[in-house]
């Protein structure tokens, strides 16, 4: 039969995997570090997907096609024993979640521990570029090692702001294009960088600087530097 259906530009792919975790039907998976459309009669061509993918390689095209299986679907979820999560080869723990804190500084959050986190994941590689989370948001793109050297982080740096975190040195790639379309697509306040002294850090710091400038837009930045000893040497 002829229908809709998703399509996949391998060529525009950066592999983040964020496809395959947004498809509830379990249609898309990775491979050779792309995303695939495994099972044409898991999708359902409704598109779940596509908001999800930060380079624009996920389109509809109208072909022939078998029929969306819904029946096959939910046995594959049963079978994967996912029911609450769908089956596929995304991580369920990249499902996009908001939390609500209290109004109140200093009330601690459930546990009686303190928590300034405001949405999930915080991974920039995660992270979809259109999570409503970052709409109107104050960012906070830190690398993940100045949450463990600065004690006070969470009051000091992520009350109040949406937080993207990284590593330049062990992640795959460069955050430029998907920080690029993060701010582009979404209406940004201001941004803070955190980032350790070391200079492989500078990474994080650059990819930020390149992002504002191929955005097009003059928004209120600036970086803070962290020791390894947990000292603030610049801000």
């Amino acid at each position: 039969m002829k229908r809709k259906i998703i399509r996949i530009d391998e060529e525009a792919c950066n592999g983040c995997g964020l496809c395959a975790a947004a498809c509830h039907e379990g249609a898309i998976g990775m491979a050779d570090g792309k995303a695939k459309l495994l099972r044409e009669d898991y999708c359902d061509g409704l598109g779940d997907c596509l908001p999800a993918c930060p380079t624009g390689a996920i389109t509809f095209e109208e072909r022939e096609a078998p029929a969306y299986d819904a029946a096959a679907v939910k046995a594959a979820q049963a079978a994967a024993g996912h029911a609450e999560h769908p089956a596929g080869s995304g991580c369920p723990g990249s499902r996009s979640r908001v939390f609500q804190r209290p109004a109140a500084a200093g009330e601690p959050a459930s546990g009686g521990e303190f928590s300034e986190l405001l949405q999930w994941p915080v991974q920039i590689k995660l992270i979809p570029a259109a999570a409503p989370c970052l709409e109107g948001a104050d960012l906070l793109i830190a690398a993940d090692c100045t949450a463990y050297a600065y004690g006070n982080f969470h009051r000091r740096f992520m009350r109040g702001k949406t937080v993207l975190i990284g590593c330049p040195k062990l992640d795959d790639g460069d955050y430029t294009d998907k920080l690029t379309a993060i701010i582009s697509g979404n209406d940004i306040r201001s941004v803070t960088v955190v980032r350790m002294e070391v200079p492989c850090c500078g990474g994080i710091e650059s990819a930020v600087k390149q992002a504002l400038q191929n955005s097009g837009k003059f928004l209120p930045w600036h970086v803070v530097v962290v020791s390894a000893d947990g000292s603030i040497l610049s801000e």
